[in-house]
């Protein structure tokens, strides 16, 4: 039984920071595992412009912790009036590494999302021809669609259409949560689609938010889903395919706001995010494959180069923090918080130069 793991330090395709005082508090949690990571733009006021990513990007970089390694990768904030040459200057300026599709109403702060995509045509068609990612939260927002029906109704009703109608635009499912993404993805033969998983899509089947009462923790958009779509995940994640990737989709809120009427949408699983990854990857007997899914399979598929840096795990328990505490009062929970998983990571290389 392997006790020690080293790898290429990985990289986070998906994450939210927030601002202010509560990304001060978990800024950290990601920069001490993860050398980039591609940041959300949902804040309030979204980050709609290169001016408003690249003064974001400043103050990621101002609240790190002296010592940290960390490079945030940057992402505009699609709505149906987005200028095209604003995201290719800011794509050819380097402030911007992709765009995030959030469907109008969709997902936590995706008021100003897009409301159809023939309203962003132009801005497809910009980002085709420059090699732009678009990273779409893949959810219908019919009324009519069942919540667990979102995700594979929306790929046949938008996702198949956009990828005809811009035949060489590169596209991440973020956070698939079905065996109907899972398939898509797998069957995709174009080299221009993958897809990011989370670690509470790896562990939870929608039951954990049922679980001898109401699991507010637990619920995230997209929502968990059945067992089945928890094993078919779990297979592509760990099959070595290399359109699969790593992407936590960790979200803080506040525990008050989760254990309220508002219930906020959203899982902070970024403490323990990587253990949480290795310890499935270690059941399903695959740890010979986690390297490529956490530190090489999203660097290849954005263009990017390999880490050189190298962190190393145990297998030692590690105790996951009840809550984070802010400065200004308040709390977060973290995802399986006040748990022990079965790995610690105990090793932090430097990058070389």
């Amino acid at each position: 039984m392997t006790q020690t793991l080293s790898l290429r330090r990985p990289d986070d395709w998906h994450v939210h920071l927030r601002d202010g005082e509560t990304m001060n508090a978990v800024l950290r949690y990601t920069t001490r595992q993860f050398a980039r990571a591609i940041v959300m733009p949902n804040l309030k006021p979204p980050v709609t412009t290169a001016a408003l990513a690249r003064a974001y990007r400043e103050r990621i970089i101002a609240a790190l912790e002296p010592d940290a390694q960390f490079t945030p990768l940057m992402t505009a904030y699609l709505c149906d009036k987005t200028p095209a040459d604003e995201l290719r200057r800011g794509f050819e300026e380097g402030v911007f590494t992709a765009v995030k599709l959030y469907p109008a109403g969709a997902t936590t702060h995706s008021e100003f999302g897009v409301t159809s995509t023939a309203k962003v045509g132009k801005a497809l068609e910009a980002m085709q021809a420059i090699g732009m990612p678009l990273l779409i939260h893949g959810e219908s927002t019919d009324p009519t669609v069942d919540v667990f029906d979102r995700e594979a109704v929306f790929i046949e009703t938008v996702l198949q259409p956009l990828l005809m109608e811009f035949p060489a635009l590169k596209v991440v499912m973020e956070h698939i949560t079905t065996e109907e993404a899972a398939d898509f993805v797998s069957a995709d033969t174009s080299g221009r689609l993958a897809a990011t998983v989370t670690p509470q899509h790896l562990i939870f089947s929608r039951n954990a938010l049922f679980t001898g009462g109401i699991r507010p923790h637990h619920y995230c958009l997209p929502v968990l889903k059945r067992e089945r779509h928890r094993l078919a995940l779990r297979r592509a994640a760990t099959s070595g395919d290399p359109r699969f990737f790593l992407g936590t989709d960790s979200a803080p809120h506040q525990r008050v706001l989760k254990e309220s009427s508002c219930g906020c949408a959203g899982i902070f699983n970024a403490p323990g995010a990587l253990q949480s990854y290795l310890m499935v990857f270690d059941e399903e007997g695959a740890l010979d494959r986690f390297e490529a899914f956490a530190s090489v399979n999203g660097a290849r598929f954005y263009g990017l180069r390999l880490n050189e840096g190298r962190i190393t795990l145990q297998r030692h328990p590690s105790e996951v923090p009840e809550d984070i505490f802010l400065p200004g009062g308040g709390a977060i929970h973290p995802f399986l918080g006040g748990t022990f998983l079965p790995w610690t990571l105990v090793e932090q290389g430097a990058e070389s130069s």
